[in-house]
C-alpha cells in the first residue's frame, strides 16, 4: 500500500510525467497509422479513424489536461501552459477523425450549402475535413515552437520534445496533401517517443528518489537571462503592484495562446481556405475551453481583472465559432444578410471589449493594445456589416489580433520564467491612482446633488456573472421574430452566454463559497436555457406552445423561484436587486408567450433594460473588485441580515488567536512552553510545531499525523547567529552555504552533535532528527522567528495528516487536526503551496551536497548557489 501511494505521489510531485507520458502515446498512435497509410497507400477510414480520435481525446486530452493542473498547481507556468496546450491539440487532432470516420462520404462531396457559396466563392469545390483542419494545425506549429524554444530556457529534454511535436505537425500538415509526408512525420513522432520516454523516466526517477539520478533536467540549454533584459520602463515594476503568489502558475501565457489559435483559423475561413466551419468549429471550441482554465486559474489567484478577460474571450470565441457554423452547415437560404440586420447580440461583445480596454489602462503597453486590437475584433463580427465585407474585415482583424497575442505569448512565458521583464511589454500607460481618480470623478458628479449610498464591495466573478445575462437578453431581442434563420443563428448567442458559461460562474462562485452567488447564476441558466429550447429551437423539435403546457408551468414556477431571488438580492445591493426584478418582468413575458398573447414591443423593452443593467454591473463590480473600494455606485442593500456572521459561525476546536496581535503570539508561545502541540505558519506551508524542552510533545506529533516513527523531524530556529553561538564544528564551505540560504526555504542536513543542547534543544534531542543527522532551518518570516525567540528551538513538521497535502492557509490546519491541537497561530494563506527544500551537507567538503527533497526552492537555484559559494570559497 505505501508503495502505491508514493507512486501516485510521483505525478502530483512530477505532473511532467505524465504530460509527457500522454504525448509519447499519442505520438505513437499516429505513428503506427502514418506508417501503415504509407504501406498500404490508403488512409484510415471508418470505425479505425473513429477508435484513433477516441485514444487521442482519452490519452492525449484528458490526460495532458490533468498534467496541466498539477503543473500550474506546482507553479509551474510553462508545464502547465504546455500541457494544457497540447491537450486541445490532441483532442482537437481525436475529435477531426472522429468526424472523418463517423461521416466518410464529408471527406469526398461537396459541402457548401448555397448560402456559403454566395458567401464565400473562391473555390469552386470544398475540401475534405481532414484538409480543413491545416488551418488548426499552423497555428499549432507557431504555438508548439515558441513552447520548444522556452522550454530551452528550463532544461534540455523538453525542447527535443516540443520541437519534434513542431516538425511533425509541418509535415502532418503537408500529408494531408501528399501521402510522401506520412513517412517523414512517422519518423519524427518516433523521437517524439524516444525523448519523451526518456524525460518520463527521468523525472519518474527524480521523483521517487527526489534528486536527479539521470540528465536532462535542472539544467537549461542556455539561461534565460542571455535574452537580455527589458528596459527598465517596461518592468513589471512599473505596472500596478501585485501581490506575490505562490499557489498557482500565471495563466496569461495560457490565454495568449489560445488567443493566436483562434483568431488565425477564422483568418483561414475568412480569407477562403475553408469552405465550411464544420472543423473549425470543433477546434475553437476546444481551444475555447482550454481559455476557459485560464479563467479560472486566474480566479484562484484573486485577479478579478484577468479572470473576468479570459472568460470574456473564450465565451466571444464559442458564440461566433458555432454562428458560422450554423451559417455554414445548416442554413440554406439567401436571406442571411437581411436576417443578420436584426440581430444585435455582437454590440454587447463591443461594450465589454471597450470596458476591459479602459480598465486595462493602468497596466503595460502590450495590454492595452491588445485589447484595443479586440475591439476591432468585436467591431468586425457586428451583423450589420455587409457581409461581403464584413468577411474580409474580420479576417484582416483576426490576422492582427493573432500577431499580436503571438508576440504576447512569447513576453509571458519568458518572463514569467524569468521573473522579470526580459521581453519587452511597454511602460504602464497610466498610474493605477489616475485610474481611480477618474472613476472616483464620475461618481462625485453623480452623487453632487444627493448623498446616494456608494454601496458593497463585489466579488471576483461577479462581472462574467453580469456579461452572460447581458448578452444571452440582448441577443435574445434578434429571436423575437418569425425569421427562422435569424432563430437558427440566435441560438448559440443565447444558449451559450445564458445557460452554458453561466454554469461556470455557478462553479466558481461555489468555490469562494457565495451560496446564494452560486444559486443566482445556476437558476438563471435554467431560465435562459428554456427560453432557446421554446423560443428559438422549438420549431426544430415540433414544439409548440399550444400542444405542450409544460412550459406554462414551467414558467409559473420560474415565476416563485425568482421572488425568492429578489428577496436575497435585497441583502446585496441595488443593481442586482433591479436586475432580479426585471427578469421577474421578463419571466411574465415569457408565461405569455406560452399562452400566444406576449406583446411584442414590452418583451424587447425590458431585454434592453436587461442588457443595460448588465452592462453598469459588470462595469461597475469589475472596477470595484479590482482596486478593492466602491469606486461604482451599486447601491446599498434594501435588507441587512439580523444575526451577524460571529454568531451564526461555531466555536474553533481550539484557541486560534490571530498572528497580527501580540496577545496571540503570547498564547501560542505560552501553549508551546506548557508542551503543547500547535499549528503555525511558516514561510512555506503550515507546520505543527512543539518545543524541543517537551520530548512528549514532540512525540505527540507523530500521534497527531499518524506519521510513521521512521520518519524525522527537522527544528527551526529563528536566525544563523543563535546556531553560532552554539559552536557546532561546521567547515568554513558549510558556514558560507548556510549564510546564503537562510532564512529561506532551504533546510540543511548536518551531523547531529552535543552541541544541539547548547542550541536549546534540551529533553528532545533523541526526538528530533535521527541518530547521526538533523535538518535545521531558519524562517524568513517574521511571525514565525518572533515566536522561537520567545520558546526556543521548535520540533516542526508540515500541519497534515500523513500522506495527505500541505495545508496552505489555517482553516485547513483547524478543519483538518483542529480537534487534536491546543491551539492554531492564524494567518491567512501560506506563501508557498509545497513545504521547504531540503539538502543533505553531511558531505559537503567531500562529495558537494545532494537534493533529498525539492520543493519551494528549485534545485537549479540551489545548485547555483552552491557553485557560487564553493568557487567563492575556492
Amino acid at each position: 500500500m505505501a508503495s502505491t501511494e508514493g507512486f501516485a505521489a510521483v505525478f502530483y510531485s512530477e505532473p511532467s510525467v505524465l504530460g509527457l507520458l500522454a504525448n509519447v502515446i499519442s505520438a505513437f498512435l499516429i505513428c503506427l497509422q502514418n506508417f501503415s497509410s504509407a504501406h498500404t497507400g490508403i488512409r484510415p477510414e471508418g470505425v479505425e479513424n473513429i477508435l484513433a480520435g477516441v485514444h487521442l481525446i482519452l490519452i492525449g486530452g484528458l490526460s495532458q489536461i490533468l498534467a496541466g493542473f498539477l503543473a500550474f498547481r506546482k507553479y509551474d507556468h510553462l508545464g502547465g501552459s504546455a500541457f494544457l496546450a497540447f491537450a486541445a491539440l490532441w483532442s482537437s487532432y481525436g475529435a477531426t477523425r472522429i468526424i472523418s470516420g463517423a461521416y466518410p462520404s464529408l471527406n469526398n462531396t461537396n459541402l457548401v450549402s448555397e448560402n456559403a457559396t454566395h458567401l464565400l466563392s473562391t473555390y469552386a469545390t470544398s475540401p475534405s475535413i481532414n484538409h480543413t483542419a491545416v488551418a488548426g494545425l499552423v497555428a499549432y506549429i507557431l504555438i508548439s515552437f515558441i513552447l520548444s524554444f522556452c522550454s530551452a530556457t528550463v532544461n534540455y529534454i523538453m525542447p527535443f520534445v516540443f520541437g519534434a511535436i513542431t516538425l511533425t505537425l509541418v509535415f502532418e500538415a503537408v500529408a494531408l496533401f501528399g501521402q510522401w509526408a506520412l513517412i517523414v512525420s512517422g519518423i519524427l513522432e518516433l523521437i517524439i517517443v524516444v525523448c519523451g520516454l526518456y524525460g518520463a523516466v527521468t523525472l519518474l526517477f527524480k521523483g521517487i528518489t527526489q534528486r536527479y539520478v539521470l540528465p536532462g533536467f535542472g539544467n537549461p540549454l542556455f539561461n534565460v537571462l542571455l535574452l537580455g533584459s527589458a528596459n527598465k520602463s517596461s518592468s513589471k515594476t512599473t505596472g500596478p503592484e501585485k501581490k506575490k503568489n505562490t499557489k498557482y502558475a500565471e495563466p496569461m501565457a495560457l490565454s495568449n495562446l489560445c488567443d493566436t489559435i483562434s483568431p488565425f483559423i477564422f483568418a483561414f475561413y475568412s480569407f477562403g481556405y475553408m469552405k465550411t466551419f464544420y472543423v473549425g468549429a470543433v477546434w475553437v471550441s476546444i481551444i475555447s475551453i482550454c481559455q476557459l482554465f485560464s479563467s479560472f486559474y486566474s480566479y484562484l489567484r484573486n485577479d478579478a481583472y484577468y479572470t473576468t478577460k479570459f472568460g470574456f474571450h473564450s465565451l466571444y470565441w464559442l458564440v461566433i465559432s458555432w454562428e458560422e457554423f450554423i451559417l455554414t452547415v445548416f442554413i440554406r437560404t439567401e436571406n442571411v444578410q437581411q436576417s443578420r440586420m436584426g440581430m444585435i447580440g455582437d454590440w454587447f461583445f463591443l461594450a465589454t471589449a471597450c470596458m476591459l480596454f479602459f480598465m486595462s489602462f493602468n497596466m503595460d503597453t502590450l495590454e492595452v493594445i491588445q485589447n484595443s486590437a479586440f475591439i476591432l475584433l468585436t467591431i468586425s463580427t457586428i451583423h450589420q456589416i455587409p457581409i461581403r465585407g464584413a468577411y474580409i474585415f474580420f479576417g484582416v482583424s483576426c490576422s492582427l489580433y493573432s500577431g499580436i497575442s503571438l508576440y504576447a505569448t512569447f513576453a509571458s512565458l519568458i518572463n514569467s520564467i524569468g521573473e522579470k521583464a526580459l521581453i519587452p511589454i511597454g511602460v504602464q500607460v497610466t498610474s493605477s491612482s489616475t485610474l481611480q481618480s477618474v472613476l472616483m470623478s464620475v461618481k462625485s458628479i453623480l452623487m453632487r446633488t444627493k448623498n446616494i449610498p456608494s454601496g458593497t464591495t463585489s466579488e471576483i466573478s461577479d462581472a462574467l456573472f453580469y456579461i452572460c445575462n447581458g448578452l444571452a437578453a440582448l441577443s435574445a431581442i434578434q429571436g423575437t421574430s418569425n425569421d427562422n434563420t435569424r432563430q437558427h443563428l440566435t441560438i448559440p448567442s443565447v444558449l451559450i452566454p445564458g445557460a452554458i458559461f453561466q454554469l461556470y460562474v455557478c462553479r466558481i462562485q461555489v468555490q469562494r463559497g457565495r451560496k446564494f452567488g452560486s444559486i443566482l447564476p445556476f437558476c438563471y441558466a435554467a431560465i435562459w436555457a428554456t427560453w432557446t429550447w421554446l423560443r428559438m429551437a422549438g420549431h426544430l423539435l415540433n414544439i409548440n406552445t399550444w400542444n405542450d403546457e409544460g412550459f406554462t408551468e414551467g414558467s409559473v414556477a420560474f415565476l416563485v423561484v425568482n421572488v425568492f431571488l429578489m428577496i436575497l438580492a435585497s441583502y446585496f445591493n441595488l443593481v442586482l436587486l433591479c436586475l432580479t426584478i426585471v427578469m421577474e418582468v421578463l419571466i411574465i413575458c415569457f408565461l405569455l408567450f406560452t399562452v400566444e398573447n406576449l406583446p411584442g414591443p414590452l418583451e424587447i423593452v425590458m431585454l434592453s433594460i436587461f442588457s443595460a443593467i448588465c452592462l453598469y454591473g459588470a462595469t461597475a463590480s469589475l472596477a470595484n473588485c479590482i482596486f478593492g473600494k466602491d469606486l461604482i455606485m451599486m447601491g446599498p442593500p434594501l435588507l441587512k441580515a439580523g444575526m451577524s456572521k460571529k454568531d451564526t459561525e461555531d466555536p474553533p476546536p481550539c484557541v486560534c488567536p490571530r498572528s497580527y496581535r501580540t496577545s496571540g503570539l503570547r498564547t501560542i508561545a505560552d501553549l508551546l512552553n506548557a508542551g503543547a502541540v500547535c499549528g503555525v505558519p511558516t514561510d512555506t506551508v503550515y507546520a505543527l510545531g512543539a518545543s524541543c524542552k517537551h520530548p512528549e510533545a514532540i512525540e505527540k506529533i507523530y500521534q497527531i499525523k499518524d506519521r510513521p516513527q521512521e520518519k524525522p523531524i527537522c527544528i527551526f530556529i529563528s536566525n544563523l547567529d543563535q546556531l553560532r553561538a552554539a559552536s557546532p564544528p561546521f567547515s568554513p564551505l558549510l558556514w558560507e552555504f548556510m549564510g546564503n540560504v537562510y532564512p529561506g526555504g532551504i533546510g540543511c542536513i548536518v551531523k547531529k552533535g552535543e552541541w544541539l543542547k547548547k542550541l536549546g534543544v534540551g529533553a528532545g534531542y533523541d526526538r528530533v532528527g535521527t541518530k547521526d543527522s538533523i535538518m535545521i532551518r531558519v524562517p524568513d518570516q517574521t511571525v514565525m522567528v518572533h515566536l522561537i525567540d520567545m520558546t526556543g528551538p521548535l520540533a516542526i513538521t508540515s500541519a497534515n495528516p500523513s500522506g495527505e497535502a500541505d495545508s496552505t492557509h489555517h482553516d485547513m490546519v483547524i478543519s483538518r487536526l483542529g480537534h487534536k491541537l491546543e491551539g492554531v497561530l492564524c494567518d491567512g494563506e501560506s506563501n508557498e503551496v509545497v513545504a521547504s527544500t531540503v539538502v543533505n551537507c553531511m558531505k559537503i567538503d567531500e562529495s558537494g551536497i545532494s537534493i533529498l527533497r525539492e520543493g519551494c526552492v528549485p534545485v537549479a537555484k540551489v545548485m547555483q548557489i552552491f557553485e557560487r559559494v564553493k568557487n567563492g570559497a575556492v
